[in-house]
């Protein structure tokens, strides 16, 4: 009997995948041995992650089912169905989040001397008199109320702010303006005020016994409410945030500025359906059928809040001056010890391959590799693309300064990086205007591969240098999210990096490649290669292992394989960070596949895929995760590591990793994730220990070059024999 592998009974549903995930890091906002303020960012991160999830992939479920899309997904579930399911979860998910904020990290807090007031009449009677005071002098004149009537339509309330919405009536006085235009005075009207977001929105309250005290701005405003609506009297007030379907398609073959259709796209999606309403708990009922007919949102859309709505404030406490014995100490990046004192890191490339693990290794000879080739007057180009960078990037600042050199400066810059797209055009718009030429990738496809060349005139002909990493070339991220890359000269590496960009930037499609593994027509045969080659050597009898790093596994077709390879012999393990769609412990099917997910310090971001191949052992890295986007809707660049020291380096990464057993999770037979028993054992902590190491080459690398000074300073000098 041949074993359908691709049953859906097999298979995880990627929504509620995700949310597991999410789940995870909640419960590193519950773990009483993380420090407070850690803990504190966990739960922000919860509530970030949770939005974008909204925004995009439950905006995605909805339009699928409005569009009445009957297609079920790899496990066997409709859209219908699945949106049904992401609501009850993400009903209980919000409970447990504030669950955690208000019966553990508040009171833990407060023992702390730190104050969230969280409702205004808990205020001091000098408080108030500083809340109110404040009020007139920074939110009043910022502030425009919006009362809703018949020639008062209601406002168009943008995506994720914050607002307050209120019931009023006419005051004993009424209204002379009604009166004197004739108008008629209702009982009740609906009036909105939007929490303006340039004002910090958690306010300190100066105190004199050396505590931290604060308030949430829509508090400050709630008290204050009744000064907005003079003649009128305010019967109830009560904060809340709409999220809006963020998500929207381009047909690019029909766009001819794909720039400038992005900058319009971008102003739509402040208004599109919205999707969710966070309102108060014990709102007033009058209010919410307000709300919920004028935002026309079901009840199941409909999340009642018991806390300050939008925990991503809590990531403003996490970096709360003077506190620092509540936060785990920053991990500084340690400069790669090959690179220490190295002026031109292109004579160093020349040595070997440099690899790269941030942040434990720091990013700045990423930053130096580039700033050494604009200033260089032996490079002729430089080629780079670019998904995400930070806001003051140095990346970009040496293109520019490249262009300005007059070298050829090519870089392509992915304006469809979700959520980072106005970032993006405004860096396009600066570029093009250094000299540099900008392209945007391929029609219908993201460019998300993270690829660097640089060719350099050098005495025996030109010489191409590359870089090929996992991560964005973003500084700020690249201290802290896990990622690695590699410096190298190598001939094949080079010409397919040129290959790469002409691809991108003419349509030149290459016969073959020497060693990259590219997306979207190659990397996946790659990938199948790659594993059915262990299939054959587990059906030989011989030793077959896979190991696989990513942030998530939701392709059917290779999970697929994956099974067939488990159901051969194959040993494989595992480690996704986030959705993983494969289950473990399946019969005949699963049993051989082991399934690990590290929730850290750092945000695991990586890519690793490792293959035993009759102990001719193959190593690849770069930009993609075995997602149908990457490997068919995206340009990625997966690389093989061939230098030999590397390679022991990649694999040490990959055998800690899987022996983590205080930040990873493991997949159980019933698709939960549960950490292992520590008991009796020794507690391994994979980041901790990758911290450890880099400070121990610094360290070693310091020690060598004291050696060195003192061996000079104390050089003996001997006199000349004599005749």
């Amino acid at each position: 009997m041949v074993t359908n592998f691709n049953d859906p009974k097999y298979y995880e549903n990627r929504e509620l995948s995700w949310l597991k995930f999410n789940e995870r890091i909640l419960n590193e906002a519950k773990d009483a041995k993380i420090p407070l303020l850690d803990r504190l960012k966990f739960l922000s991160i919860t509530a970030s992650n949770l939005d974008e999830f909204f925004m995009v992939r439950v905006a995605s479920l909805v339009d699928m089912v409005h569009a009445n899309y009957k297609k079920r997904d790899l496990c066997g579930m409709t859209a219908e169905e699945q949106l049904k399911a992401v609501r009850k979860k993400t009903h209980e998910f919000i409970l447990s989040q504030y669950q955690c904020f208000g019966r553990s990290l508040l009171p833990i807090l407060e023992k702390q001397g730190i104050h969230l007031i969280l409702a205004h009449e808990e205020l001091t009677a000098s408080q108030k008199e500083y809340v109110d005071h404040y009020f007139m002098e920074n939110v009043f004149p910022v502030l425009t109320p919006m009362a809703v009537d018949a020639s008062r339509p209601f406002p168009l309330v943008s995506n994720k702010t914050l607002n307050i919405a209120a019931l009023i009536t006419p005051s004993d006085k009424g209204s002379r303006l009604l009166k004197d235009h004739g108008g008629t005075e209702k009982k009740m009207e609906f009036a909105t005020v939007a929490v303006p977001s340039g004002i910090p929105r958690l306010i300190s309250i100066p105190n004199h016994d050396g505590e931290d005290i604060y308030i949430f701005l829509e508090q400050v405003i709630e008290r204050n409410i009744q000064k907005l609506f003079l003649n009128y009297r305010v019967e109830c007030a009560y904060p809340y945030r709409v999220m809006r379907n963020a998500d929207f398609e381009l047909d690019e073959e029909e766009t001819a500025d794909l720039l400038k259709e992005m900058e319009k796209q971008l102003k739509k999606r402040q208004w599109g359906e919205v999707i969710r309403l966070d309102v108060e708990e014990g709102m007033d009922a009058r209010l919410l059928k307000i709300l919920k007919k004028n935002f026309q949102v079901d009840k199941v859309a409909i999340y009642s809040i018991h806390g300050p709505i939008d925990l991503t404030v809590l990531m403003k406490l996490y970096g709360i001056e003077g506190r620092d014995e509540l936060r785990q100490k920053t991990f500084e990046p340690q400069l790669t010890p090959r690179l220490r004192d190295v002026k031109d890191i292109f004579s160093e490339i020349r040595k070997g391959d440099i690899f790269f693990q941030h942040p434990y290794d720091s990013f700045t000879p990423i930053v130096d590799f580039i700033r050494q080739a604009a200033n260089d007057p032996n490079v002729l180009a430089i080629k780079q693309t670019l998904y995400r960078v930070s806001g003051n990037s140095p990346i970009i600042a040496a293109l520019a300064k490249a262009a300005e050199n007059g070298k050829q400066v090519t870089v392509l810059v992915e304006l469809k990086a979700r959520f980072d797209e106005e970032n993006n055009i405004g860096w396009a718009k600066m570029l093009e205007k250094a000299g540099c030429h900008v392209i945007y990738g391929l029609v219908g496809l993201k460019t998300h591969s993270k690829i660097s060349l640089v060719v350099r005139m050098e005495e025996d002909g030109i010489k191409r240098y590359v870089h090929l990493g996992t991560g964005n070339y973003n500084d700020n991220t690249a201290k802290l999210y896990t990622d690695c890359g590699i410096l190298t000269c190598s001939e094949m590496m080079g010409e397919d990096a040129t290959a790469v960009f002409n691809m991108l930037s003419g349509y030149s499609e290459p016969p073959f490649w020497n060693r990259l593994l590219v997306s979207p027509i190659w990397l996946r045969d790659g990938m199948y290669r790659l594993i059915k080659r262990e299939i054959r050597y587990a059906k030989a009898g011989k030793k077959a292992r896979i190991v696989a790093k990513m942030n998530s596994l939701c392709d059917q077709e290779i999970i697929a394989l994956l099974y067939e390879a488990s159901a051969a012999g194959v040993e494989i393990q595992l480690i996704i960070r986030g959705i993983c769609c494969l289950r473990t412990g399946i019969k005949g099917i699963s049993e051989n596949i082991q399934v690990s997910s590290i929730v850290g310090t750092f945000l695991e971001h990586s890519r690793i895929f490792y293959f035993y191949n009759n102990g001719e052992e193959e190593i690849y890295m770069g930009s993609a995760d075995w997602m149908p986007r990457n490997l068919d809707r995206r340009v990625e660049v997966v690389f093989p590591i061939e230098d030999k020291k590397v390679k022991e380096e990649v694999k040490h990464i990959l055998d800690i990793e899987l022996q983590d057993n205080l930040k990873a999770y493991y997949m159980q037979n019933d698709g939960t994730y549960v950490k292992k028993d520590r008991r009796g054992i020794k507690t391994i902590a994979s980041q901790n220990i990758f911290c450890e190491e880099a400070l121990a080459k610094t360290r070693l690398a310091r020690q060598k070059e004291k050696n060195k000074s003192v061996s000079r300073q104390f050089t003996p000098v001997y006199a000349a024999d004599e005749p």
